[in-house]
Parts: C-alpha cells; structure tokens; sequence
C-alpha cells in the first residue's frame, strides 16, 4: 500500500498529531505500506516538523518540491509510489484514515478504483462552501454527465496499473505547471474520473466518514471559476480527440 499525503503550508495539522493517526492505523496492518509526504513548497514550519517526524517513523518519506498546486503535488506521489494499491488522502484528515477499510473490499469484487462519497448535506460545512459544491455539482453534469455524486471528496484509491495509466494522461495540470499562493484545482479529480471511465476503469463509489476542516485554501470566487474553466477544457479535450489512446 502507497499512501500519498499532499502538503501545504499544514503546520496547524501537524502540531494537531494528523501524522501519528496514520501512523498508528497503518502499523496495526498485516501489509507492507509506506505514506509519502509530498511538501508542495510549504512557507511555514511543515517541512521541518515532516523531517522530524520521519526519524521516528521511517516507512513515512518527504518528497520536496517547488510550489505548483495539488494536483501535480499528487502526481509527482503517485508516480514515486510502489504499493500495489495506491491511496491519496488530504493531511487535514477531513475523511480519516480508518475509512480505507470501507474501500478496500470492493477490489476483491473486481473494481479498479474506489472513491469516497461524502454526504451531500456537508454537515459542519459553512453555507459558503456548501454553495460552491452544489453549483460545481450543476455544472459537472451538466457539461460532462460522468455518473458520479462526489468527484471531489480527497479519498482515493487505485490499482496501481490504474494509477499508473492514468496520471501520465492528466492534460489540465502536470509536473511542469506552476502555481501562486493556494491552488485547489478542482478540475484534477474530475479529470482522473473522466479519464477512468474513457479507459474503461471499473469504479466504485463508497459512502465515507466526513469532517469539514477550517482550511485557508479555498478562494471562492477564484476557485469557481478556475472550476468552471476545468470543466470546459475537459470536455473540449473529449472534443478534439486529447484523450484517445
């Protein structure tokens, strides 16, 4: 098991011990894992107490990199990763760890790829936030009709065959991108399912235990459109062929 953490400026997540709950979940299983932290050009104290934690937890490594958004900080995880299955989960642990035995099933019936589903209520989430994903909601299906209630829940897991497949597919962001201040990049998940089910990707769609985390990442007006203008770009790409294998 590979499990791929994203970091952002998460100092307040780290004091708060998000680390050594995962830590503390994955020791007590029978297989071999390792999580890799990947720092996407973190400004506060996040490198330094990752570095810390690492001497005492040496299945957990620190990958560096400059700043450029989420979604290339995943890919450059995924693509570093060896686990057979491949899990990518936010450090706030808004949906905790535990909930990857809920997913992990679904493999032995066939499936390539499980997602989380939070509940589309938000229960904690501000009417703001709650807003925001409903409207990306109209427009997802909308322009593209994937068939899926919540593209954006930051729980994943593929095979690696999947994943690997996959990732080096993505056309909205890659590791040549660069990003300024906090990117959501709402399109990068949507563009992973897209591309699943362009591939034929069995997916499984799995209820999951959800907490709304107070973030600073979020810039409404900036991330609906950027949102917005995902949207378009994928379903352009449909158009023109970009994503025929």
């Amino acid at each position: 098991m590979s499990v791929i953490i994203p970091c952002y400026n998460e100092e307040r997540n780290l004091r708060l011990g998000a680390l050594e709950n995962v830590a503390h979940f994955l020791n007590k299983k029978n297989y071999f894992w390792e999580a890799i932290i990947v720092d996407d050009g973190s400004t506060d104290e996040s490198r330094r107490l990752v570095k810390d934690f690492i001497v005492e937890h040496p299945k957990f490594k620190l990958i560096e990199r400059s700043h450029q958004g989420k979604a290339a900080t995943v890919i450059a995880g995924v693509l570093t990763s060896w686990g057979k299955y491949i899990l990518f989960t936010d450090l706030d642990q808004a949906t905790p760890i535990n909930q990857l035995d809920k997913l992990m099933p679904f493999f032995s019936k066939g499936y390539d790829m499980v997602i989380g589903s939070r509940n589309t209520k938000r229960r904690g989430a501000p009417l703001l936030r709650r807003t925001m994903a409903f409207g990306f909601i109209l427009l997802r299906n909308l322009i593209l009709n994937l068939g899926i209630r919540d593209t954006q829940c930051g729980f994943k897991i593929f095979t690696d065959q999947a994943a690997k497949n996959i990732f080096p597919k993505l056309k909205l962001y890659d590791l040549k991108r660069s990003a300024h201040g906090s990117t959501v990049t709402a399109g990068f998940d949507v563009e992973i399912l897209y591309l699943a089910k362009h591939m034929r990707y069995k997916i499984a769609e799995v209820p999951v235990e959800w907490h709304y985390q107070e973030t600073r990442h979020v810039n409404p007006l900036k991330d609906s459109i950027e949102g917005l203008q995902d949207l378009i770009k994928i379903r352009r790409n449909e158009i023109s062929g970009a994503y025929k294998t």
